[in-house]
């Protein structure tokens, strides 16, 4: 796992100022809509923050955020995967990391790094070189059976984000059950509804960020 700076360097790597979370999911789930969210709630609470975004083979949600007006676009850095997008979260995150390390360079008070992973599988998972606490968002539209399916993404992840509530009686799904069963596959790991597009759930989200890796009560 990589260091944050609450703890004390090892011999010969340099110890991060910043501690930084990933946020993954499914296409669609709502990721940036969530960190849209997000970013407001986290700097209003005067966590000094920066975003790396990661597609494919474009820019398209970094460009996203810069125009959001809800972020300086300078905090906000591009990475091109060029493969699937698990790549360079898990298998080799190292323009991750690099992305990370030059926002740190250039904003030496941050504290907070989000990396948002391009739209992957239930397989989806982050390195822990990379990251200190990861997020998994899946969403009621993806189908009821996705906590049953196990992914390791659903699984592995610090926290589950079951968004896009609201549309639950849209699309026939009986959203206590699909919940039920997620927080029982995970047993004693978090579970938080969240409808991005309104805000709803997002302080509860932003609650467990602060608590697990910025240590606020």
């Amino acid at each position: 796992m990589r260091l944050t700076l609450h703890s004390e360097p090892e011999p010969g790597i340099r110890p991060a100022n910043a501690a930084r979370i990933g946020i993954g999911g499914p296409v669609g789930s709502g990721k940036t809509a969530l960190i849209e969210r997000l970013i407001p709630v986290l700097a209003g609470r005067g966590i000094d923050l920066a975003v790396v975004t990661n597609d494919l083979v474009t820019k398209e949600d970094a460009e996203r955020l810069r125009r959001s007006g809800l972020i300086d676009p300078a905090r906000v850095s591009a990475v091109e995967a060029g493969a699937c997008p698990h790549t360079v979260i898990r298998e080799d995150p190292t323009l991750n990391i690099a992305a990370g390390d030059a926002l740190e360079a250039r904003f030496p008070g941050l504290e907070l790094l989000i990396f948002e992973s391009g739209g992957d599988n239930l397989a989806s998972t982050f390195s822990l070189d990379l990251v200190d606490w990861w997020i998994f968002v899946i969403d009621v539209a993806g189908g009821d059976d996705i906590p049953r399916k196990r992914g390791p993404g659903v699984l592995r992840c610090d926290l589950l984000v079951v968004n896009k509530t609201d549309l639950a009686p849209h699309v026939g799904i009986d959203l206590p059950a699909m919940l039920a069963e997620a927080r029982a596959v995970r047993g004693d790991k978090p579970v938080i509804e969240t409808n991005a597009r309104r805000g709803d759930g997002v302080e509860a989200v932003a609650d467990a960020i602060a608590r697990a890796v910025l240590f606020a009560p």
